[in-house]
C-alpha cells in the first residue's frame, strides 16, 4: 500500500505474527505501527518469540475495513485506532511501516527499545512515502529493505538496525516487487526481534552521501510527455504506476513527419505504436469514456471510413501530452487517456 493511506505494503505484519508463534529466543513485547501494531497479552510459551501484541491502525471509510484491521480481527487481538495508540509503557519495542504518520518524541519514548521502522529500499536512497514506485520508475537494478530507528517528527534518517539488498528483477512492476520486499522485510523484521537487544548495539547511522527522495506521486507524473520521453522511460513510467498512466484526448492533425504522440496501427500484432522521444511504443488498450483495444480504437478513429465521414480531415491521430496545472493537483475531475503499454 501506499505511504500515509494506512496500509501495509505486502501484508509483512501478518507474516511476522505468524512466523512469531514459532520462532525461537527470548520473549518480547512489541508495538508495532504499520496501519501501527502493538503487542498483546498472549499465552507466553518456551518457544514463542512474542509475548504481547495489540494492533493500532488508521480508521478507514471502507466498509470491508484496512486488510490489518481484519487480520488482527481474525487473530483476536485488541485494535486501537490512531490517534489512540493502547495502553503505554507496556511494550519492549514498537514496530511501523508505511504508516504515514510521524510520530512525537513522547510517543517513542514509552519504548526501552524505541520504534523500528521497516523500510522497503536501500536508504538513504529513496527516503519518503513512495520509495517501491521510484525504484521501478528510475530503473534502479539493485534496491533492499532496511530496518531502522525512528527519530521524532521525521521520516526515515534513523540510525539503521538492519539492512539487506535485492537485486531488481528485469521488467518488474511496482507490484510485483512490492510483494518480493515484504516477504524480505518480514524475514528480517522476525531475526531483528529474535536478537534483541543484541541487534541494536550494531546499528549505524545512515551515510551522508547517497540521499535521494521518494514523494508521492502527482498527477502531472501520470502523464506521459511524448516529447520528453523516450520508449525506456515511457515503459518504466508504465510498470511503476501501471493503468494510472494518463495522456490527453486525441486530437487530429494532417502530418507530414512523425511527431511525438504520432499513431500508427499494427494489423499484426494490433497494437497502437505511438511517437516518442527516441523511438515508439506499443499500446495495448487506450480508456477514454470506456476501455478499447487497440483494434477498437483504430476501427473507431482512425480507420478510413472514420476520416471520410468524420468533419475533422485527418491524415493521422496524435496524442497530446496532458498538462496538468500544479494549481489542479487536488482538483476533481482532471481527465485524460489512459495507455496500456505494450510490455
Amino acid at each position: 500500500g501506499r505511504h500515509g493511506e494506512g496500509r501495509c505494503w505486502g501484508g509483512w505484519e501478518v507474516r511476522g505474527a505468524e512466523r512469531a508463534e514459532g520462532g525461537k529466543g527470548g520473549e518480547v513485547s512489541c508495538w508495532v505501527t504499520s496501519c501501527c501494531i502493538s503487542l498483546s497479552p498472549r499465552e507466553p510459551g518456551p518457544a514463542q518469540l512474542l509475548d504481547r501484541l495489540e494492533v493500532v491502525t488508521l480508521p478507514s471509510l471502507l466498509p470491508t475495513g484496512l486488510p490489518l484491521k481484519n487480520c488482527a480481527e481474525q487473530n483476536q487481538l485488541p485494535i486501537h485506532f490512531w490517534p489512540d495508540t493502547g495502553p503505554s509503557h507496556q511494550f519492549d519495542v514498537g514496530v511501523v511501516a508505511s504508516f504515514g504518520r510521524l510520530l512525537g518524541e513522547e510517543l517513542i519514548l514509552q519504548f526501552p527499545y524505541g520504534v523500528l521502522n521497516v523500510h522497503p529500499s536501500y536508504l538513504p536512497r529513496w527516503r519518503g512515502s513512495a520509495p517501491v514506485i521510484h525504484t521501478v520508475l528510475h530503473g534502479d537494478t539493485v534496491t533492499g529493505v532496511t530496518i531502522m530507528q525512528i527519530k521524532p517528527k521525521r521520516f526515515d534518517v534513523g540510525p539503521i538496525v538492519k539492512q539487506e539488498k535485492f537485486a531488481v528483477p528485469l521488467g518488474c512492476t511496482t507490484k510485483e516487487l512490492e510483494g518480493m520486499l515484504s516477504k524480505l522485510g518480514a524475514d528480517m523484521l522476525i531475526s531483528v526481534l529474535a536478537n534483541f537487544p543484541e541487534c541494536l548495539k550494531n546499528k549505524r547511522e545512515q551515510p551522508e552521501e547517497g540521499v535521494t527522495f521518494a514523494p508521492k506521486i502527482s498527477s502531472a507524473a501520470h502523464c506521459i510527455k511524448w516529447e520528453e520521453q523516450t520508449p525506456e522511460e515511457i515503459l518504466r513510467l508504465h510498470r511503476a504506476i501501471g493503468t494510472e498512466v494518463r495522456q490527453s484526448g486525441t486530437c487530429l492533425f494532417t502530418l507530414v513527419q512523425p511527431l511525438p504522440g504520432s499513431i500508427s496501427y499494427h494489423k499484426a500484432s494490433q497494437t497502437l505504436v505511438v511517437c516518442c522521444k527516441g523511438g515508439w511504443v506499443g499500446v495495448k488498450a487506450v480508456v477514454w469514456k470506456k476501455k478499447l483495444t487497440a483494434a477498437d480504437f483504430y476501427n473507431g478513429y482512425m480507420h478510413s471510413w472514420f476520416r471520410q465521414t468524420s468533419r475533422m480531415f485527418c491524415e493521422e491521430c496524435r496524442f497530446q501530452t496532458l498538462r496538468v496545472a500544479a494549481a489542479k493537483e487536488k482538483r476533481k475531475g482532471t481527465t485524460g487517456v489512459q495507455c496500456e503499454i505494450n510490455t
